[in-house]
Parts: structure tokens; C-alpha cells; sequence
């Protein structure tokens, strides 16, 4: 049988197919406060700003492509149980072969009712002001944003405490509850944090540290779980 092997994601392994990162270090995102187009509180005081920059995120993600992290992660389902979960909102890790991605804060290619958190439509154009659900209220993206529950945090913390092998990739740990996700790993299976600057983890999670960028370090990790797995 093949082993588990869960992978966390952050904006740092979609940065390398250009995608820029959820915050920059001044606090912005694409120029824009980031509470003003991700929060109950931005949509509420301007719906149209917050439709036209997830509108421009879209296409952006449309044009990006898959990158070796991306393609490498979705190669190791040739010896391992793969699931992905990742913060990302984009479709990276299933258009380079992922088949199992947990997607804890949405999908960009996803629109959903404002009063209906759990239908959800496919969209790959634009989501206007006056666009309506079947249920008659304002459609939206499927993002989770700042302030609102994490639907999917169950689903992924089940995942992790199955975990054999544990990579965590291009994350900063900061999010929470994502970054709480760590604590349901088993304690003694190996760890991999790949990241130019690797966030802090308490030292008995016993993570061997990989401080490259993604593309580099899953590379590497590859090569060592190959290693492990003809030894």
C-alpha cells in the first residue's frame, strides 16, 4: 500500500508561475488594502471593487501555468497517496495532475450566493453587480476572506493526522487556522519545510528545513523520498 503524503501550500509556490503573493510587506495586495477586497466589511461598503479585483485575479490566474513545484508535487502520486492542501485559490496543483486538492480559503474559478455558503457554480469569466444566484441574491467569489469560517479545516486536519510524510511548501504560517494545521500531524513521520525564508516552527516538530524556493525544493524533496524509498 502506498504511504500518505499531505502537502501544505502557500502563495510562495504560486509566486514562481508569477502569481503575486497574498501580502506584500507593506500590507497590500495588488495596491489595494487587503481588508478592503477580502472582508464582510469591504463587500458590504463596495461590492462593484471587490467583484473587479477578484475579476483581474481570475484572468490572471487563466494565463499562469503550472510550475516544476506544482508539477513535482503531482509526480509523487506515482509512490505516494497525495493530498494537497493549500490556501492558494488558484488551480495550479490540478492543472499540473493533482487529484486530491483540499482548497481551504476557495477557488477562483468558483462563484457562490451571498446567503448560500454551500452551492457553488463554475465560472471563468467575469462576476458583475446585478449577476444573481438561482436563489435571487448577488453572486460571489468563492473566497473565503478575512473574518469568515474555514469551511474546509475539518476535512484538512482529518487529513494531516493520516499524514506518513508531511511537506510543507511555500507558506509563511501566519494564517490562521490554517497554520494551526501543523499540530495534528503524527509525531514521529518525516517533515519537510521548503521556503527561501522559512517560517518558525517549535523545534519538536522535528521539520527538516529546506530553504530554497519551491520549484528547487521539491525538487530536492523528491530526490530524498526516493532515497528513503529504495532504502
Amino acid at each position: 500500500m502506498k504511504k500518505n503524503l499531505i502537502v501544505l501550500t502557500g502563495a510562495g509556490i504560486s509566486a514562481e508561475s508569477g502569481l503575486k503573493t497574498f501580502r506584500d510587506s507593506d500590507g497590500l495586495w495588488m495596491g489595494y488594502d487587503v481588508y478592503e477586497v477580502a472582508s464582510p466589511q469591504g463587500w458590504a461598503k463596495n461590492p462593484e471593487l471587490v467583484l473587479d479585483f477578484y475579476n483581474q485575479r481570475r484572468k490572471e490566474v487563466a494565463k499562469a501555468l503550472p510550475n516544476e513545484a506544482h508539477n513535482g508535487i503531482a509526480d509523487l502520486e506515482a509512490y505516494f497517496n497525495v493530498t494537497v492542501i493549500t490556501q492558494n485559490i488558484d488551480d495550479l496543483h490540478e492543472r499540473a495532475g493533482s487529484r486530491k486538492v483540499i482548497h481551504l480559503h476557495g477557488e477562483i474559478f468558483k462563484m457562490r450566493s451571498e446567503e448560500d455558503e454551500n452551492t457553488f457554480y463554475d465560472i471563468n469569466g467575469d462576476i458583475n453587480w446585478g449577476d444573481k444566484a438561482p436563489d435571487g441574491f448577488q453572486l460571489r467569489p468563492h473566497v473565503v476572506w478575512f473574518g469568515e469560517q474555514v469551511p474546509m479545516i475539518a476535512e484538512a486536519a482529518k487529513a494531516m493526522s493520516t499524514a506518513d510524510v508531511f511537506i510543507l511548501a511555500g507558506t509563511s504560517l501566519q494564517v490562521y487556522p490554517a497554520a494551526g494545521l501543523i499540530d495534528f500531524l503524527p509525531a514521529k513521520i518525516p517533515k519537510y519545510i521548503i521556503d527561501k525564508n522559512p517560517p518558525y516552527v517549535p523545534p519538536h516538530h522535528n521539520f527538516n528545513v529546506i530553504q530554497k524556493p519551491a520549484t528547487e525544493g521539491v525538487a530536492e524533496v523528491k530526490n530524498l523520498l526516493d532515497f528513503e524509498k529504495k532504502n
